[in-house]
């Protein structure tokens, strides 16, 4: 069916029939003058008088017509001509002054135009300033990274370098490998790097490797960018030095033990032959058995110092030892482990210990290789037991105990895989450990044991948390678009979950917390009464009383509630797989994803605020009670403010907002976050 035109008639219909109306008033009245002429012959100013008096209707018909158009009509087309290029382009001339009767809107029209161009030229002002603010940051950042004294790389999934800082230019001044653009494996070529990077998880947990480059080893630690296009960081550190410390430290005490033991024979020896002299010995022998004793007792003391010395030294070196979650080294120990290789199982409870992560792993890779050779077992089970301020790490398998002649063997082998290629001894004890082998009870199983320091830490390491969303102004415009089938599903067959939160204050990036999370849940456009989320939160903080004033919640009233980071995940699993709801979403949003959450809402979300400002564009008043009060909305006595009271009210809302939707051929949620976002107003961010 045809859509009927009801806009006015078009300039040239109206011209046409105001010439028609003008000529038939003209004919009409020339023959309505012939008739009276004839009839009653009139002469001289009375017959004038007739003629004139019957042309005067459709003359004043045309008369009037033509001045209309010449006052009022052709200036209203000037006028739109105008305020079209202004649109279009508001720096163009003003060719079009308003004209006959609209001339007096001339100076309006000029201050309107005036004032638009300033607005333009404020916001070009303000995104040179932006441009100006990122050029400064970058500048900053420059300036970070050149006083930086770690080496840092930046590389995308392609291996390509992003980013070097000047520490990492010195670290490779000789390497023409390095530059923007240039892959990685060009640089560090190393194996063991090229394998760390295809396992490196993609949640930023560091990964260690050390990493030949020259005549020098660099400890790198890879971290994954999170929510990038898989690019990944690198710290170097050059190892080296440490390295030659701590083995220096080794072959100091290996030089002063043989000696000691020579000093201490000889003292020994000479206090005995001292004991056993007689009167009848002359003097002579028994000066100069003191001068040995004394001679002895002086290397003895000086060896003594310099062991003393050397331990602390190597003390001081150990203390670089890192704490290791021993599932996190488990885990990295069977991504070492060929496939076809021996197979390792965690078994126990975890324990913190302390390490070198890079070097503990391939002695431990090195043990367990061996272990397969000589039992001929492919399975083996690693455990952490408890032992007086020692962590015993265990290798198990089904057999017996290896034999101390296999271990000896096993210690002096190198590895050559690290620096300056130690033994495996020499790295046992630079952790203050050693390997023996034992029997388990049950006698048809065996093991072998690492002692390692321990920690006085309970509990295993925090889970790491993906990143809030860096939001400038918190926009429900900024976050996800849903996909393509959820976003083409009609509004009634949504399955939505309106919330709303209270705080301790409005000031959420400053510290202010959420101390109350309500929800209900709106299925098939059906409100359900049952379906409904309430808990109180543990802010960690003290509610002040100016909030207190507003929502009615204090200290004692949180007391014994669940801390964000328990009572966050309970609500993100109400919501599930549902559309998120809310009024000012923007604050809510915020307000439910703090850093400490371990949740993050990477749903669709309406908002009921952004919703009727997109409708109703020309209205004010589009907070919770002015919107209430137009829909005939209703809080029960003492639920405003609350957080549960607010969502049903919201949810309510919700529910009177989709008739009007759904007339605007609003029927889809990809259609209704496109009005959302075409209404949406920075200020909403920060409202509250």
């Amino acid at each position: 069916m045809t859509r009927r035109r009801t806009g006015p008639p078009r300039r040239q219909t109206l011209i046409g029939l105001w010439l028609l109306l003008s000529g038939v008033s003209l004919l009409g009245g020339a023959l309505f003058a012939l008739w009276l002429d004839g009839l009653l012959g009139p002469q001289g100013p009375a017959r004038w008088a007739l003629w004139a008096g019957s042309l005067s209707g459709g003359g004043t018909i045309f008369l009037v017509g033509l001045i209309l158009e010449r006052r009022l009509f052709a200036p209203l087309r000037h006028l739109q001509v105008q305020l079209a290029r202004l649109v279009a382009n508001p720096d163009a001339q003003d060719d079009y002054p308003p004209e006959g009767w609209l001339r007096g809107l001339g100076p309006d029209l000029v201050r309107i135009r005036e004032a638009w161009r300033d607005d333009r030229a404020r916001l070009g002002n303000a995104r040179a300033e932006g441009a100006r603010s990122a050029a400064r940051i970058r500048q900053e950042l420059e300036a970070l990274l050149q006083v930086l004294d770690t080496p840092l790389l930046l590389c995308d999934r392609h291996r390509r370098l992003l980013l070097f800082n000047p520490a990492a230019e010195a670290l490779f001044a000789d390497t023409p490998c390095l530059g923007l653009g240039k892959r990685l494996d060009g640089l560090l070529p190393a194996d063991s790097l090229q394998d760390a990077l295809r396992q490196l998880p993609g949640d930023a947990t560091p990964r260690e490797v050390l990493v030949p480059h020259d005549e020098r080893w660099l400890r790198a630690t890879l971290r994954r960018i999170p929510e990038s296009q898989g690019e990944t960081l690198l710290t170097l550190v050059d190892a080296t030095a440490a390295w030659h410390n701590e083995l220096g430290a080794g072959a100091a005490l290996a030089e002063l033990l043989p000696a000691l033991r020579r000093h201490g024979a000889g003292l020994t020896s000479a206090a005995d032959a001292l004991a056993h002299l007689s009167g009848a010995d002359s003097e002579a022998l028994r000066r100069r058995l003191a001068a040995v004793v004394d001679e002895e007792g002086r290397g003895l003391a000086e060896g003594l110092e310099r062991l003393g010395e050397t331990l602390d030294a190597q003390q001081r070196q150990a203390e670089r030892l890192s704490p290791l979650w021993s599932n996190d080294l488990w885990a990295a120990l069977a991504e070492r482990l060929p496939e076809r290789g021996p197979s390792l199982t965690p078994v126990g409870m975890p324990a913190w210990l302390k390490g070198d992560a890079p070097v503990l792993l391939e002695a431990l890779h090195r043990l367990l290789t061996r272990l397969a050779e000589r039992t001929g077992e492919t399975r083996f089970d690693g455990e952490v037991c408890l032992g007086n301020q020692r962590a015993y790490l265990d290798l198990c398998w089904k057999g017996s105990p290896l034999s101390e002649r296999d271990l000896s063997a096993w210690r002096g082998e190198r590895l050559e895989a690290l620096p300056l290629a130690p033994t495996l001894g020499e790295v046992l004890r630079q952790h203050a450990s050693d390997a023996w082998s034992l029997a388990d009870e049950d006698g048809a199983h065996a093991r072998l044991r690492l002692p390692l320091p321990t920690l006085e830490r309970v509990g295993g390491p925090r889970p790491a948390q993906p990143p809030r969303p860096e939001f400038h102004d918190f926009g429900i415009a900024e976050l996800p678009p849903p996909d393509a089938e959820l976003a083409a599903r009609p509004l009634r067959a949504l399955e939505v979950v309106a919330c709303d939160t209270e705080t301790t204050g409005l000031e959420l990036r400053r510290g202010d917390r959420v101390i109350s999370i309500g929800a209900c849940r709106i299925v098939n456009a059906r409100l359900l009464a049952s379906e409904t989320f309430d808990l109180r939160v543990d802010p960690g903080r003290p509610i002040p009383p100016a909030s207190t004033a507003i929502h009615g919640l204090t200290d004692a009233d949180v007391a014994g509630a669940p801390p964000a980071s328990v009572a966050l995940p309970r609500f993100r699993d109400y919501v599930g797989d549902a559309v998120l709801l809310a009024h000012n979403a923007a604050f809510d949003l915020l307000a439910l994803q703090p850093t400490d959450g371990g949740v993050r809402l990477d749903m669709p979300v309406l908002d009921t605020l952004l919703i009727s400002r997109g409708l109703d564009p020309s209205l004010d008043g589009h907070d919770l009670d002015s919107l209430a009060e137009r829909y005939g909305l209703s809080f029960p006595p003492g639920s405003r403010h609350t957080a549960l009271g607010d969502a049903r009210v919201t949810a309510e809302l919700w529910l009177a907002l989709l008739p009007r939707l759904e007339a605007r051929s609003i029927d889809t949620l990809d259609a209704v976050l496109a009005l959302q976002a075409s209404a949406f107003d920075r200020e909403d961010a920060s409202a509250s």
